[in-house]
Order: C-alpha cells, then structure tokens, then sequence
C-alpha cells in the first residue's frame, strides 16, 4: 500500500526555513510560520519540529539498556508512547519504531528456531499462530462447558448481580453519542455546502435585524402599557394664594410707576432678586502645570500695572474707614478681684510642720538609707507593717518638701512632683489631727508620757489593745458585712466563669501533656530517622556488592552450564556416529 502525505516529504530547504522560522517566531506561532512554508500545515510543521529537527531529540544508535527499558514500559503501560518517550530520551515516533523494530526481529528469530527454511508466508504464520494459541490453552472448550453445566458457585460469586455505573451520575447517554458521532457522516457532509445552503443562510441572516426590531417594539408597547399614571402630591399654594401674590407684585410695580414721576425715586430700594451673586466660573488651569499669572487688562495702553503698596494702603483706609463707623465704647463693667489671700492661706496651712515652723532639714534625701535605718529600730509583729507603711510616707513627704520648697545650698533642683504623691483633702487631714489630740489627751490623762523610746512600743500596745480606746471595732464590722456581701454577689456572679476557667485549666493540662508526649515522639522517630540514614547507605552498599558478586557468579554458571551442553551434545553425537558404525559393520 502506497503512503499519500498531504504536501509531499520534507525538503532540505523547508527544514531550513522551519528552523530559522521556530529561532525567530518561537514555538508557540505554528500558524505564522506554517505561513512561510507553502505546502505545510501548523500541524505537520509542529510534527516535524518535535520529531525530528528538535535539537535535544537524541539521533544515534539505540543501546541495550534503553532497548531494554523500552520493552518493560511498554509492557507496563502498552501504547503510551508520548508517556513512555521522556523516559527512555527519545521521540514517540522513535519509541514506537524501535518497538516494531524489535518485534519484527523476535519474530524472525521465532521463525529460525523452529527450522523454517525460506520466507514465511502469511497464511503459516497465521497458522502458526493459531496453533501456538491452542496449544497454549490447557483448558479447552470442552473443560469450559463443563464447568459452566456444573451451576454458579454461590460461595463465590452473587446470583443476580448487578453492578452500578462508576460515578454519581448516568453517562450512557454520552457515550451512545460518541458512538453515534462516528456513523452519522451522510454524503451531505461528505460532499460539504452548496450554493443553495449559503443562499437560504444569507437570507436568513438578512431577516434576523426586522424581527429583532418588532420585538423591540412590543416589548416596548408592553412597558408603555403596564406604566403607572403619574401621581403628584396636593398643591400647597391655592389659587386664592397666586392670585394675592400676583396683586401684591402689580400693586409694587404701581407704587413704583407713580413714585418715578417725582424725586423720590431713591428713597425706594430695588428688591428684585440680583444675578450679581451667582458664582462665575472659575478658569481652567493648563493640563500638568499652573497657569502663568497676568497683570489685569488695563483700558488705556499708557496706563501700567498697579504696585502692591498702593493696594495694601487702600485696603489700610478701607479697614479706618470701617473701624470708625462703629459704636462708642461703654465702660460699665465691673472688675471682681479673686480671693487669692483666702487660697494661700489654705495652701500655707497645707504644709508639712516642719516648713510651716521653719525646722531644720537633711540637704540631702536618701530614701534606701532612711527606710535600712528605720527597719533597725521597728518592732516585730504586727506593727512591722505599719511600720514600713509610716515611713515609707515620710519618705515621700520628705522628697516632695524638698522638690516644693527646696532648701538653700542643697542639690535638689525644683521643679514637677512626683505622680504617686496624692495630696489629702482638708477633711481628712482634720480627723487625722483629731485622732492625734485624742490620744495626746488620753497618754497625758493616763501618765503614758514617754519616758524612753524603748517603752514607745509597749506603751503603744498598751494604748491600742484597751477596748475602750480603740478606734477600729465599729469600722471593722461595718467592712466585714460588707465584704461578706460582696463575696455572696462574687460567687453568684463568678460561679459559671470558675467552673468553666476549672474546665479550660483542664483542658490545658491535658493538651500540655499530649504536646509534651507529641514532642518525645517527634524527638524519638527523629533520632530513628538519623540512625537509619546513617545505617542505610552502608546496607544499600553491602546490596550492590552482593548483586555484583551473584552477578559474576551467575555469568559464570551460565558458562560453565552452556559449555556442559556442548560437551553432551558432541558426546551424543560421538556416540550416535559410534552406533551408526557398528550397525553397519554388523
């Protein structure tokens, strides 16, 4: 049978076109390059690139080993070619050449073995084939029906199966119309269109544009049709109204008429609404650039450009001229002078003691050296806290004293307070002062006077522990009931977010602990995976060795097991020749 390609084979010089035209179009532009080569389509230009003058396509000899990997992935994933083809390095056309190639040889080397002399026709190998088939067959037709008379194993297989189509939806239909595509070519498609299909085409295609239009215009009728009728609110002006207003302007326009016979034309003010105040449009600036300033168009030619001094003393004047159209001033106010004795007064008072007495001060503050020298002295127990409480407000007293009213000769620098220093309002200084005068009144009462300063402190329990002068029951039971009270609305308010907080700190602990567990497991198969790579190189080495050495082994059995062979066969015949000669000596 006789090949026909459209367009002919390829010449040395389209070859040479094809490459210079993918160099400079690129391989994406088969149309345009189809363009410059006559008899060729993008499609037989793209073939011919890919399969042959494609520069990484590999043109030499085919080896064994990529003989061999050719026949085990065809024999793994038959008739994929263009799959097997980057694997083996070469072109599809190439992979399925070598392919037919190589069949082609193992048959011829099938028709040697079996001892055929001269060419073998189509028919012997046809036969040979069948026979090859049948004998290959170990159970015939007979063993088939047999077992087929014998009934369906129920243990194996479903009476009345029926299996379901792979997918969720029905595709019969598809594939009855894929099939159908390739029988429903008549001989009008064969033949392609005719005069008569184009003319009633065109006709058809002319008549589109009219009855567009008169659709258009129903739908358009049925719009008009299916419009509201235009609903406006009640007027707020009546006729009456109009009417009044319209006398009210003629009767205006009269009084006008008859005062313009006289002078008194000016003591009437025109109020016709003006046009002077609607804004004028402002000029357009030149597209990416401001527009070049101009002096204002004078009416005489001599006449030059205003200087800004003459304008600057014009709005000057202008600015007298309505300065002094304005009222006389009236001096009737009253100035109330504040009362800054009375605050000074209460600001002295506010002082510190020792500022207020005039007592002499450290020039210098060392808060760390006070509170050390305090703790030495303070007693323990209870009172240590009120202790530290004490003088740690001294301290603070101290600092703001000397930053306040800084003393001569010292290096504290005036200036802001410090933020934590909160001052007193005036009624609780007064009880505090009270509260001295008292127990002052009572040490005094009671002959506490102190004596030393060692018997400050018992002479204090003294004075504090009598439950006659203690000041802190009644505050004391006031702010249990109250704390009581605030607990009993906390646990009522708090109990749902305790109990859930109880359940998150839970739920926290148990995923600590997994995490933790997560991390020796990760830490663990880490460690694995680095001993196993370090392991596994050496057995991977120790394979190759092995495979090399049973390799040699094997060739070298193979030898040894085909030079035994030859040896048999020469001492048979050795022996046949033997027997054929004493048969004929006989």
């Amino acid at each position: 049978m006789r090949i026909i390609i459209k367009g002919g084979i390829w010449k040395n010089t389209e070859d040479e076109i094809l490459k210079a035209a993918v160099s400079k179009y690129g391989k994406n532009q088969w149309a345009r390059i189809s363009s410059l080569l006559v008899r060729k389509s993008p499609k037989q230009c793209k073939a011919r690139w890919y399969e042959w003058l494609d520069p990484s396509i590999k043109k030499t000899e085919w080896s064994k080993e990529e003989d061999e990997k050719l026949l085990h992935l065809a024999k793994l994933m038959p008739t994929q070619w263009r799959t097997i083809a980057p694997i083996v390095g070469r072109t599809p056309s190439q992979c399925l050449e070598r392919y037919q190639k190589l069949l082609d040889e193992a048959e011829a080397k099938e028709g040697a073995d079996l001892d055929l002399t001269g060419p073998v026709g189509d028919a012997e190998k046809e036969m040979l084939s069948e026979a090859r088939a049948r004998l290959a067959n170990t159970q015939g037709k007979k063993a088939k029906r047999k077992k087929k008379k014998k009934g369906m194993d129920y243990n194996a297989d479903i009476p009345f199966e029926k299996k379901p189509a792979p997918g969720f939806y029905d595709i019969s239909d598809e594939k009855n119309r894929q099939l159908e595509q390739g029988f429903s070519s008549g001989l009008h498609k064969l033949d392609g269109k005719r005069r008569s299909d184009d003319e009633t085409e065109g006709g058809q295609i002319n008549f589109v544009p009219a009855k567009a239009s008169q659709l258009n215009k129903l739908k358009q009728a049925e719009q008009i049709n299916k419009r509201r009728k235009l609903v406006l609110p009640s007027p707020q002006v009546g006729e009456n109204e109009l009417e009044e207003i319209v006398k009210i302007g003629f009767a205006g326009e009269n009084v006008r008429a008859v005062v313009g016979e006289t002078d008194n034309v000016s003591s009437l003010g025109d109020y016709t609404p003006s046009t002077s105040g609607l804004p004028l449009r402002t000029p357009r600036t030149l597209g990416g650039s401001m527009q070049t300033p101009r002096t204002p168009a004078t009416i005489l030619s001599l006449r030059t450009p205003r200087t800004p001094a003459s304008a600057s003393a014009a709005t000057i004047k202008q600015l007298r001229a309505g300065l002094s159209n304005l009222p006389a001033p009236k001096n009737d106010f009253e100035i109330v002078l504040p009362n800054i004795e009375e605050e000074e007064r209460v600001r002295l008072l506010r002082r510190s003691q020792a500022i207020q007495r005039d007592l002499p001060r450290p020039t210098q503050i060392n808060p760390k050296l006070i509170l050390e020298v305090a703790s030495y002295e303070s007693p323990s127990g209870d009172l240590l806290e009120i202790e530290k409480l004490i003088n740690a407000e001294m301290v603070q007293l101290l600092n703001h004293d000397a930053i306040m009213y800084p003393i001569h000769g010292s290096k504290i620098v005036g200036g802001n307070v410090d933020e934590s220093f909160e001052e007193f309002p005036d009624d609780l200084i007064d009880k505090a002062r009270k509260a001295i005068d008292e127990e002052l009144a009572i040490s005094t009462n009671d002959n506490l006077i102190i004596s030393e300063v060692d018997n400050f402190y018992d002479i204090w329990q003294r004075l504090h522990e009598n439950p006659e002068n203690s000041y802190f029951p009644k505050d004391l039971e006031v702010n249990t009931t109250k704390a009581t009270k605030l607990e009993k609305k906390l646990n009522v308010t708090l109990a749902g977010y305790l109990a859930r907080s109880r359940t998150l700190s839970k739920n926290i602990s148990e995923m600590f602990e997994e995490i933790e567990q997560a991390k020796i497991e990760l830490n663990s198969f880490r460690s694995l995976n680095i001993s196993e790579k370090d392991t596994i190189q050496d057995e991977v080495n120790y394979l190759i060795k092995r495979e090399s050495e049973l390799q040699q082994r094997y060739a070298q059995l193979s030898t040894e097991k085909h030079e035994l062979q030859e040896r048999i066969n020469s001492l048979q015949k050795e022996k046949e020749n033997k027997d054929n000669q004493e048969l004929i000596n006989e």
